[in-house]
This record gives structure tokens, C-alpha cells and sequence, in this order.
């Protein structure tokens, strides 16, 4: 009655933590939620406004499969701003948000039984997303010293000749790392397609993120609004691909999903023409809780070799307390009362790492090392989590 495709998707730990913290609230427990990768804020009001609008105006039937031309025509504008490269209209396909947008593009590069390239650790839906189409994820080991950057040299051993993607996130999801330009240029020479979630650009604290496209053009961007414009719920995004394919990808949208949510174009546009000074606060704001998050938790003792900077996470090595990190996290959460996200849930090679989400206000942050301060007295000896300060 079940397929084994559906068997073998793996559950997105991260949300079983959050389902688990909303059971303990509905019980009357303060959580301090340090897990999930959503913006905290609310929309920018021109976003807020543009939806109404929209719906004022009856602008809520479908648009063009690929996306309102308007949309399209801004998101090629900001990618000649930002990063010096042409991208024409025809060449961007508006998705619902950037799921979607990774959907269509490996079924549009692969066949059953190909191969497509991740890191360990990387994003925890990319390889669920490979293995639902039949492709087969082969994951190439980051490390912690190198700030989680690919090797090249490792992704050119696994190269065969059913290699049809290599999947690139800076900056990164779980490790908050960017990636380099050098380790970007050299992938581009592979010649194999590069598919790039720039979903976090904007959301940089220090040096900038690079787009594959400054390198190549024989790549695909997976980007939205979700994380940038805190419009995850309005469920926005897109993907840039080579014009030869783009046909093939519309079909897929036309049969799969028709198009994307009228209602929430017109906020994507008015979001990329009037959010900048909103954005900006945002940014400012993360940047500042970065920096106080990864000052407490050096203050408990964690290690963390390449601060990151970028998205809203930290990826903490807590080996020292657990080879365990499933349950480091959800004895944590029943104990301290706080949210957090295991590495393993990211990859085998995220296996003794715990990865906190800054995207919650300084004093929930605060209030939640306050929590693991204690948790870490009561359950591990203090001698012990000093010693690795």
C-alpha cells in the first residue's frame, strides 16, 4: 500500500524537535526555541501591503507558469546589481517557495540511478530530495578546520559518468560557513553542472557571498524570500537556470504546480523594489545576536573553530560531551527547556555537532544559555566542559 520512495524518506529531525517543543507548551513549559531556521520577524509592512493590494486588485489567479514577468524582470536586475552577471527573464522559473525550485531542477538533470554530489554535513532535505527522484546523493565529508568547505580534490574522486549535479549552499545550512570564491571557481571548471541555494544571501556578517554565476554559467540558482524578507509562510521562490532547459522545467511546474501564488509575486516584487532599509535592520539585528551567541557558548566551553558568518546558525562540536547528538538534543529540550537541532540530522559526518539557530530574539538566547549553563552543571562534570573552554 506504500511505495518504498515513501519508506525510505527520512524524517527532517529538526521539525520532530519543534513538534516535540510544541507538546511541551501545550502543557503550560516555557521553550527557548534555538532549533528552527525561520526568521522570527514579520514581513516587511510594503510586503504586508503589496499582499493586500493584490488582493484588492483580483490579482489572485494564475499567473504565467514561469512567474509574473515583472517579478522575473526584478530578480534579473538584482543579479546584475549584486553580482555583475546577466540573467535574462526567460531564464528564471518562480516556484513556490525553494523546495519546488530544487524539485524541478534534479528532475530535470537526472535519471533514474544518477548520481548528484552533497556535502556532509549539508542541508538534511537534499538528500531525501535526490533519493525521491531515484538519483542517488553522494556525499562529500566537510570539516569543521577547513570551516566546512568542500574539498575539490574529493569531489573529483567521485566523479563518474553518472555525476550530474554537485550541490553548493553558501552561505550554509547547518554551518553558517560561506563558501570561497577559489573553492567556487575550481568546481566551475569540473563541468558538471552546479547547483547553487544562495536561499541565505543578504544574511552575511562578515566579507560577502558569491553566486555561482560570477563563475559559470553551466549552473542553476535555487533562491526565494523566505530567509532574507521573513516570508516563509507566503512560500516564494526561484530557480535561474541555462535557457536550453528551461522549457522542460516549465512543463514540469505547469503539470506539478501550475504556477506559484499570484498573491505572494506581487510581495516578491515589491519586496526586491521597496524592503532594502527593512533587510538591513534584520541583518544588523542577526549580526548582533551572532555575535552574543557564540560568545556564550564559548563562555560554556565549546570549541568553535571558524566562526561563521552568514544565515542565522552555529554549528557547535560538542564531541566532548556525546557521540550522541539525537539524544544529546532531546535531553536537552526535556530537560533545559531548549530547543536545538543534532547534527545528525545533517549528515553522518554532522555526528557530534549540535547546531543553534540565532533567529530568536537576544533575550530568548540569553535566557536559553542561562538554561544550558545549568543543564551542563547538573549533568556534566564542570571540571570536565571547563577544561575544553
Amino acid at each position: 500500500m506504500v511505495s518504498q520512495k515513501a519508506k525510505d524518506i527520512k524524517p527532517f529531525i529538526v521539525m520532530e524537535v519543534l513538534e516535540k517543543a510544541a507538546e511541551m507548551e501545550r502543557k503550560g513549559i516555557d521553550v527557548v526555541h534555538l532549533e528552527v531556521g525561520e526568521p522570527d520577524f514579520d514581513v516587511p509592512k510594503c510586503v504586508a501591503h503589496a499582499v493586500q493590494k493584490a488582493f484588492d486588485e483580483g490579482r489572485t489567479h494564475y499567473t504565467h507558469s514561469l512567474g509574473d514577468v515583472e517579478l522575473r524582470e526584478e530578480i534579473a536586475l538584482k543579479y546584475k546589481k549584486e553580482y555583475g552577471v546577466e540573467v535574462l527573464p526567460d531564464q528564471i522559473l518562480v516556484t513556490s517557495g525553494s523546495s519546488p525550485a530544487i524539485l524541478l531542477t534534479l528532475s530535470v538533470l537526472c535519471e533514474s540511478g544518477d548520481e548528484v554530489i552533497i556535502s556532509d554535513p549539508g542541508y538534511a532535505c537534499y538528500a531525501n530530495f535526490i533519493r525521491f527522484i531515484e538519483a542517488k546523493a553522494v556525499k562529500i565529508p566537510v570539516f569543521e578546520e577547513d570551516g566546512f568547505q568542500y574539498r575539490p580534490e574529493m569531489i573529483r574522486q567521485k566523479i563518474t559518468d553518472r555525476t550530474r549535479a554537485i550541490i553548493i549552499n553558501s552561505p550554509m545550512n547547518p554551518t553558517g560557513n560561506l563558501l570561497s570564491p577559489e573553492v567556487m571557481q575550481e568546481l566551475a571548471t569540473l563541468a558538471i553542472p552546479v547547483l547553487s541555494d544562495e536561499i541565505y544571501h543578504g544574511l552575511v556578517y562578515g566579507g560577502r557571498a558569491h553566486s555561482i554565476l560570477e563563475f559559470t554559467e553551466n549552473a542553476f540558482v535555487l533562491s526565494g524570500f523566505s530567509k532574507l524578507y521573513a516570508m516563509t509562510g507566503l512560500r516564494l521562490g526561484y530557480v535561474i537556470a541555462p535557457k536550453q532547459v528551461v522549457r522542460y522545467m516549465q512543463k514540469i511546474q505547469q503539470n506539478l504546480f501550475i504556477c506559484a501564488s499570484s498573491t505572494a509575486q506581487r510581495a516578491g516584487l515589491e519586496a526586491l523594489r521597496s524592503a532594502g532599509e527593512d533587510i538591513e535592520k534584520m541583518r544588523q539585528t542577526y549580526g548582533k545576536r551572532r555575535a552574543y551567541l557564540i560568545s556564550r557558548l564559548k563562555d560554556l566551553g565549546f570549541r568553535i573553530q571558524v566562526e561563521p558568518t552568514g544565515a542565522f546558525y552555529v554549528f557547535v562540536n560538542v564531541k566532548h560531551l556525546t557521540s550522541d547528538s539525537y539524544q544529546l538534543a532531546f535531553d536537552i529540550l526535556e530537560k533545559a527547556h531548549v530547543g536545538v537541532t543534532p547534527g545528525i540530522d545533517f549528515g553522518e559526518n554532522g555526528e557530534g555537532f549540535i547546531r543553534f539557530s540565532y533567529a530568536n530574539s537576544i533575550e530568548n538566547i540569553a535566557k536559553g544559555m542561562d538554561r544550558l549553563g545549568d543543564y551542563l552543571e547538573q549533568h556534566y562534570s564542570s571540571s570536565f566542559v571547563s577544561a575544553h573552554s
